[in-house]
């Protein structure tokens, strides 16, 4: 069998390894200052900025949006549901109702109540392609004060309800 390579032999030596090609990429780190004529009220560095944290609704919405949308497998949220909630988005997620082609959906608009504490209802607006979808879903803090989805829903009618699911 011959195999075809489409790539043309670089003129180096074979004993020494591949330069870098890229030159938009800087070589290395930059030089160090050193720390000479720096007065009292000069700070060595600028202080840090906290980094505003996700609330965990913003996370959910864009999770179960990747499930739902075919972008992640159903098996990606296993570990951020609980109860029935991950039999519910594997049987939504069967029918891919928010795989779009083209544009990937997105969140348009987050809004939630807190009927109780460490309990989330949360609604979103999904934008997927010229459609404006709704999904519901509720979140709780477990013992471990992690959050879990506990229940996923998306606009529409709901599925009738089997024997099995009791």
């Amino acid at each position: 069998m011959n195999k075809v390579m489409s790539r043309t032999a670089h003129p180096r030596p074979r004993h020494r390894p591949p330069t870098r090609q890229d030159s938009r990429r800087p070589g290395g780190a930059p030089p160090r200052n050193p720390v000479r004529g720096r007065t009292a009220t000069a700070p060595a560095t600028a202080p840090a900025t906290a980094v505003a944290q996700p609330r965990p609704t913003d996370l959910f919405a864009d999770r179960l949006l990747a499930v739902l949308s075919g972008h992640r497998p159903v098996h990606w949220m296993l570990r951020h549901t609980a109860g029935r909630a991950y039999d519910d988005l594997a049987r939504l997620a069967e029918m891919s109702p928010l795989r779009t082609r083209g544009r990937r959906p997105v969140v348009r608009d987050i809004g939630y109540y807190v009927p109780r504490t460490g309990a989330l209802e949360v609604f979103a607006r999904i934008c997927a392609g010229d459609r404006l979808r709704a999904m519901a879903f509720r979140l709780e803090r477990g013992d471990d004060h992690r959050w879990r989805c506990t229940a996923v829903e998306l606009g529409g009618p709901r599925p009738p309800r089997t024997p099995e699911d009791d």
